[in-house]
């Protein structure tokens, strides 16, 4: 990019012309280089060769909805890391969870969070749910040139609609398969290697309605089971004091629960485990 200046250090037409509000389209324009999808791979599967985010969860509650995810992230057979962090807020009233090849989804998750603040400078307005959702499966569908060789990259979205009708009913989930291929899901979802464990333990669980406090507990409850039953979920780490990010998404915007408050659920779950180990 540094080419594109003339001696008198002025930038370029592209940046001071009235452009697109989708920060995505502009960099496809500018450095088309720096986006995830546009970077040429070498032939072959590539899978094994980074780490991989694994289990996230999503609750619908009564008041908004919440999203949680393990800390592990794994290469092959081996640990990779034990405290990644794979819930984050896309923006004031939505939140993001990774899975897959974890360098990607965060680049992809950060590259997400600019799309949203950008639209909404150029805009003066914020994206609608839907709005936003539809912006990061187009993201996704760029990036599969590099999902079809093994790094894909495949995310959780979660948000308070601020144009619902029903405040009870405004926490809204969706899902996405490698192509980008958006779809809203009703209750609860969970993704990654262990997400046919935590799926089934909030079908047994969920109900419409619940708290945030007990929708909290029962994504920390999913959790644990799938690390119970998949290697590559980490279940809480009382010995090195790592637990689950659980963030909520309400009418007050989007919260990240204290490392204290989260150890408290985490704790009260393990201790109730001892007591009845299947749950």
């Amino acid at each position: 990019m540094a080419a594109g200046f003339d001696p008198s250090g002025r930038l370029p037409d592209v940046f001071t012309n009235a452009g697109t509000s989708s920060f995505t389209t502009f960099l496809s324009r500018v450095a088309p280089e720096m986006l995830p999808g546009r970077r040429p791979l070498p032939p072959g599967m590539a899978a094994d060769l980074a780490p991989h985010a694994t289990t996230i969860v999503a609750i619908a509650a009564a008041e908004g909805v919440v999203m949680a995810g393990d800390r592990r992230a794994t290469m092959g057979n081996l640990i990779a890391q034990r405290d990644i962090e794979k819930v984050h807020p896309a923006d004031a009233y939505s939140l993001v969870g990774i899975a897959g090849t974890a360098g990607i989804g965060i680049e992809l998750m950060r590259l997400f969070q600019v799309e949203l603040e950008h639209y909404e400078k150029i805009e003066g307005a914020m994206l609608s749910l839907d709005g936003k959702a539809n912006r990061l499966a187009s993201m996704i569908r760029g990036n599969l040139g590099a999902a079809m060789q093994g790094l894909a990259v495949v995310p959780l979205f979660a948000g308070f609609d601020l144009a619902a009708a029903d405040p009870a009913r405004a926490g809204r989930i969706f899902s996405f398969d490698v192509t980008g291929g958006p779809y809203e899901e009703t209750g609860y979802d969970a993704i990654g290697s262990g997400s046919l464990f935590a799926k089934s333990a909030l079908k047994k669980r969920f109900r419409a309605g619940l708290s945030v406090e007990d929708a909290t507990r029962l994504a920390v409850e999913a959790l644990y089971d799938a690390a119970d039953d998949d290697t590559a979920t980490g279940g809480p780490d009382l010995t090195r004091r790592i637990y689950p990010v659980v963030m909520t998404a309400t009418a007050e915007g989007t919260r990240r629960l204290t490392d204290t408050e989260t150890a408290a659920i985490a704790e009260g779950v393990v201790a109730g485990r001892m007591e009845n180990p299947g749950g």
